[in-house]
């Protein structure tokens, strides 16, 4: 196995997954599973310890490297890590309850919305002030020739 792409093929192949069912599996979007399967892009370590996670009987060392064998244990096929959390760790709190006691619905009473209260808003006043200026006189009026010649003009007072 020279390449990684062969290895997630290998992987699929062994728990009869399409590539579609494989990138829901580890949470990838079909789109990266196809390009990585077609040599086009490299996976993302992330990706890589995301396969890792979810079909935990394999070798990190053989996936990463192609050395050494694909399975470290004894488990059925493509069957996912033995914490059910452990390939969704954003959600584990939540799926596990360790005591094993029936948790109950919380009763809370629900609060009517009431009116939204704008904060009065700061008026603002814009002033605009006009100044006058004293007129102005034109004073000389220049002309430039192509030949780098000029003519000035000046305006009698």
């Amino acid at each position: 196995m020279d390449e990684i792409k062969d290895r997630f093929k290998l992987i699929m192949d062994r728990a009869k997954l399409t590539a579609g069912a494989f990138a829901e599996s580890i949470g990838a979007s079909q789109a990266t599973i196809s390009h990585i399967l077609s040599g086009r892009n490299k996976p993302s370590v992330e990706l890589v310890l995301r396969v890792h996670q979810r079909y935990g009987d394999i070798n990190l060392e053989w996936l990463l490297t192609g050395k050494g064998e694909m399975s470290n244990a004894t488990g059925e096929p493509g069957e996912p890590a033995s914490d059910p959390a452990e390939g969704y760790p954003l959600f584990a709190e939540n799926a596990l309850n360790p005591a094993g006691t029936p948790i109950g619905a919380e009763n809370r009473k629900e609060m009517p919305l009431g009116k939204p209260q704008n904060a009065p808003k700061d008026i603002v006043k814009q002033e605009i002030v006009y100044r006058e200026r004293p007129p102005r006189k034109i004073t000389e009026i220049r002309i430039f020739f192509d030949d780098n010649t000029y003519e000035t003009f000046k305006p009698a007072n």
